[in-house]
């Protein structure tokens, strides 16, 4: 048993995502905090959101209604390429293709838009667009995007995170945030043998994605409203026509088949059927158990069906299993589709943060607000 109260930490974060782990990365090497803890309520790092999604790494084009998503992807991406090379892919063609039908962009106004955020664009070779149905695609080109390996990702916070001598705790889940008397922090943590302690700190760095209203004590939660969906992946052996490609159709109720580099497939996912069901945050409600008590019915055929009105060659794929996850968003953006950071400093909790990352290049969105936040703690 550990004791009731811990040493005092400098930073505890919550959550081992990509997010919490680069911050607690970021605390522990740029801001020379000595005792950073890391709690992780999963048996290893980046087993949730980080793995169970697109393993796209953005480059802008999939935001034309979001400028501001756009132009931050267009920056961070190859920061990204430069600072984990080794879990980007490359090695595939990216198309996005036009819909002809009930795409909120014209290929007109997706040229213009790649023009205004200088990002590559080439119009498809005839073999390429020769996959798609003419008759419902007004537009195919060839773009810069790429995808990342989050297994290769998981195995570089571990050892990087080793290294800076970060205190990992697995399988281990924060209950409650409360305020001492002297000013600090205290984490009410479950242990792996369900055991209760506390770990006193003086800073808190709330990185639970979908959970980050489910702490109670003096925690009051987000201002920012959130909302969660159910959603479904479905894993695919592309057809060898579809092998080295990867397909977006904009900008509607269409859909995305790319690489899944983890386990060398194609994820397909779809505007109308991935997501299963949605509601609006509640303390209450978790969405973690939400997510496990979802039958986990596959709306792959339905997938299928659609998508291979556009590209015939997708009825050949090969259905392997689906990835279930919650997916949480700012509600705020659900007009543009815009996936801004949620970067919230909780005023009657000093010393406590939110974060919340949209993408996985919003990870530098999240440092840059961290550094602003220093210097202001370090000017008072």
């Amino acid at each position: 048993m550990r004791p009731a109260l811990t040493s005092v930490h400098d930073a505890v974060v919550i959550g081992g995502g990509f997010f919490g782990a680069v911050i607690a990365l970021y605390l522990a090497r740029q801001r020379g905090f000595k005792r950073v803890c890391l709690l992780e309520r999963e048996a290893a790092l980046l087993q949730r959101a980080s793995y169970n999604n697109q393993a796209r790494v953005h480059n802008g084009y999939h935001y034309p209604r979001s400028f501001t998503t756009a132009y931050r992807s267009r920056i961070n991406l190859p920061r990204f390429v430069r600072d984990w090379p080794q879990v980007v892919k490359t090695d595939f063609t990216k198309l996005y293709a036009i819909a002809g039908r009930n795409s909120k962009v014209t290929s007109k106004q997706f040229q213009r838009f790649c023009r205004e955020t200088n990002a590559q664009l080439e119009p498809a070779p005839p073999r390429l667009k020769a996959l798609f149905e003419p008759r419902l695609i007004e537009d195919v080109f060839v773009v810069q995007e790429y995808a990342f390996d989050s297994s290769r990702l998981a195995d570089w916070a571990a050892r990087e995170l080793r290294d800076a001598t970060v205190d990992v705790r697995l399988r281990t889940r924060a209950e409650t945030i409360t305020q001492t008397s002297n000013g600090h922090l205290t984490v009410g943590v479950r242990g792996p043998q369900a055991d209760l302690y506390q770990v006193d700190t003086r800073h808190v760095f709330n990185c639970t994605y979908s959970g980050l209203n489910q702490l109670s004590g003096d925690f009051s939660g987000t201002t920012t409203r959130l909302k969660h969906e159910v959603t479904e992946m479905a894993l695919m052996q592309a057809p060898p026509e579809l092998e080295r490609l990867g397909i977006t159709v904009m900008d509607g109720p269409f859909f995305s088949m790319m690489p899944f580099p983890p386990r060398g497939l194609h994820t397909l996912s779809h505007v109308r059927y991935t997501p299963h069901l949605h509601w609006d945050d509640e303390r209450n409600v978790d969405p973690y158990a939400r997510l496990a008590a979802h039958p986990r019915n596959t709306h792959v055929d339905r997938m299928i069906r659609d998508a291979a009105r556009y590209v015939p060659a997708v009825r050949n794929a090969k259905y392997i299993e689906s990835l279930f996850e919650i997916k949480t968003v700012l509600t705020k953006n659900e007009v543009d589709d815009g996936r801004p950071i949620l970067f919230e400093k909780h005023l009657d909790l000093p010393g406590c943060f939110s974060v919340l990352g949209g993408k996985i290049d919003n990870i530098y969105d999240v440092l840059e607000k961290l550094d602003a936040e220093m210097l202001v703690a370090l000017s008072e």
